[in-house]
């Protein structure tokens, strides 16, 4: 026969972990101000004469909190840039080849002629030069978010029959990318003429479809 377990006898309740203090978390909240300080900071002052300073005092944080997320400046900097890439732009579903283009290029033109875009990116490809680290990761930043959405849109063209199904993909994403960034992030036109995304648009068309 089961003999009943008196109260006596039952186990002593384990004492429960207590949650880590406050100032073991990390708050998001801090964390996103410190990741948009990095942004102005490096429009300020460029890459090179930027720090972990200059950065948590833009951002209203003691250096202690950029320390505690990043080891150097040259981190910070890596983790923003690569976290460009998984932003990514939206995909255009015009349901045509030049009108998918004509949208790329206005969000595309919007977002390089934003005033800290239009600083941090010269400065980034100018420190890459000299930094393989930076180098990588401006590239993933750059190419992946931006050859993510050309992708799908000679995916899309050649699903409706608008450009060959063999067309080369690098070609592809070349000639849609590169007309724009050149004139944007190299020659840093600061106003583009009017029509010049209706016409790069049909002009990028004509090619793809000449593949």
């Amino acid at each position: 026969m089961l003999e009943r377990m008196t109260n006596a006898d039952a186990p002593e309740p384990r004492p429960r972990r207590r949650a880590p203090a406050g100032a073991a978390v990390l708050r998001e909240d801090v964390t996103e101000a410190i990741r948009a300080a990095v942004f102005e900071e490096l429009a300020a002052v460029g890459y090179a004469r930027m720090s972990i300073e200059g950065i948590a005092r833009r951002a209203g944080v003691g250096k202690t909190a950029v320390y505690r997320r990043w080891r150097s400046k040259l981190h910070v900097v890596l983790d923003v840039v690569s976290a460009l890439a998984v932003q990514g732009l939206p995909a255009p579903d015009t349901g045509s080849l030049e009108g998918d283009l004509r949208l790329l290029y206005e969000v595309t033109s919007r977002v390089l002629r934003h005033p800290v875009a239009s600083q941090i990116l010269p400065d980034l490809q100018a420190e890459a030069a000299r930094n393989p680290e930076i180098a990588e990761a401006v590239q993933k930043a750059l190419r992946e978010g931006q050859d993510g959405v050309a992708k799908g849109i000679v995916t899309a063209a050649q699903e409706r029959g608008e450009i060959a199904p063999a067309v080369d993909h690098g070609l592809a994403l070349d000639l849609i990318s590169g007309p724009l960034y050149w004139r944007s992030v190299v020659i840093r036109s600061p106003k583009l003429p009017k029509g010049y995304l209706d016409g790069l648009a049909r002009a990028t068309t004509q090619a793809l479809r000449a593949l």
